[in-house]
């Protein structure tokens, strides 16, 4: 891909062979290099629930399927 943009290739790569679009792809292999939990600038109460389920997902929380919202935000926030 070669974009300077994109600080772990080898992430970005795999991401998109998973499916996910350019920009995600993007945006998770750049937090991902900056060692950040954090991906997108949007305060966690912003987002919406798919957004945090697929935050919980990336990182590996257990009965996420069940949590509420705000139980997403508390361990996407434990993780960090």
């Amino acid at each position: 891909m070669g974009d300077k943009s994109i600080k772990d290739e080898d992430t970005y790569e795999a991401l998109r062979d998973e499916g996910y679009s350019k920009s995600k792809s993007a945006a998770i292999a750049n937090a991902q290099a900056n060692n950040s939990v954090d991906h997108d600038s949007t305060p966690l109460e912003d987002r919406t629930m798919e957004d945090l389920y697929e935050q919980a997902q990336e990182l590996e929380i257990e009965g996420r399927s069940d949590m509420t919202k705000d139980e997403l935000i508390e361990a996407i926030r434990d993780k960090n």
